[in-house]
């Protein structure tokens, strides 16, 4: 299979990747981070991993005028596709279905394709993209397994196809397993081992997903209003971790009644509010602790803990270790 992108206009391409479509346990990992800066590109740099049967994309961009993105695939593939708008939403397709708002993703078998994505200027992007040759995603999810039932046989007849109608939104949970793709320190055979590992978690979390929301008729149906004022919600949250305001405030900041909020907050991002402000919480203490070498009664203080035991606790609650532990499990 091949996989190649390039800015219109631009005469060389940004990657050309021509993998081979078995899957290879005996290949080598190849890793190359490129970074381009010419006009109109404001920013453009990305990590990419390749092995047999296996292409690995992390990008980051930011435009200072429109720009059309083009991407050609040949061969049988299967995409796993994420994209995060760092400063708003923005119309940027991942397929010929686009869900509405931001950090979506899906998974696609793409028989061979070319496509052209339009870029808004000054929005920062983050694209991850996982390109798997079929006989690489048999691999890792055996091609009998009822909960891709549908997805193969459309896959076993050659033919374009989504395995969600419309692009999901991406969850915390997937968002620290590109994290933890594309901040490996590992090299050699235990990184191929690693990230093999986590590309199968990844594909389970998005399958899990899937399935929730296919199966889930009787679910909560999310108008697109109140889409708007969930967006609202996280970006508080994102804002005010350290000291967040209770659900009946945060009702009032964003207009939107305490169930509505409750409910569409974990039908949409697949986690409580109190268990995303956690997540916030816990990956800062760990990023301080190991980055930053901050000491437990900093980082207690720092993220909205009164109490260095009250950290200890809920850390070991969430990592299963204690963080005077996690520089040696680091």
């Amino acid at each position: 299979m091949k996989i190649k992108s390039k800015i219109e206009g631009f005469d060389e391409w940004l990657f050309i990747e021509e993998l081979p479509d078995a899957y290879s346990p005996g290949s080598q990992l190849s890793e190359k981070h490129i970074s381009i800066k010419r006009e109109p590109v404001k920013k453009l740099f990305y990590y990419q991993l390749s092995s047999g049967g296996l292409f690995l994309l992390h990008s980051n961009m930011q435009f200072n005028e429109p720009v059309r993105i083009l991407s050609e695939v040949e061969g049988e593939t299967i995409t796993s596709q994420f994209i995060f708008y760092e400063s708003g939403s923005a119309p940027l397709k991942l397929g010929r279905k686009s869900g509405y708002g931001s950090n979506r993703h899906n998974i696609r078998y793409i028989p061979s394709s070319k496509g052209r994505y339009e870029v808004i200027p000054d929005m920062q992007y983050s694209y991850f993209l996982m390109v798997l040759s079929k006989e690489y995603y048999f691999h890792l999810i055996d091609r009998h397994a009822l909960i891709h039932s549908s997805f193969v046989s459309a896959i076993m007849e050659g033919k374009y196809t989504s395995l969600a109608a419309q692009d999901l939104a991406v969850t915390p949970e997937m968002k620290r397993v590109i994290t933890d793709i594309c901040e490996c320190k590992k090299t050699g055979e235990i990184k191929k081992f690693y990230t093999e590992s986590k590309v199968l978690e990844l594909l389970m979390l998005q399958l899990e997903q899937m399935q929730k929301s296919s199966s889930d008729d009787d679910g909560p149906q999310i108008k697109t209003e109140d889409l708007e004022k969930l967006y609202h919600a996280k970006e508080l949250l994102d804002k005010v971790y350290v000291n967040p305001p209770t659900i009946k405030k945060l009702s009032r900041l964003i207009s939107l009644n305490e169930f509505k909020l409750k409910q569409g907050f974990k039908a949409y991002y697949g986690t409580t509010i109190y268990g995303y402000i956690t997540r916030l919480r816990m990956e800062t203490a760990k990023n301080m602790i190991i980055n930053d070498h901050k000491s437990i009664g900093e980082v207690a203080h720092a993220i909205g803990f009164k109490h260095q035991a009250h950290l200890t606790s809920a850390f070991k609650k969430y990592y299963g270790i204690l963080p005077s532990e996690v520089k040696l499990n680091a």
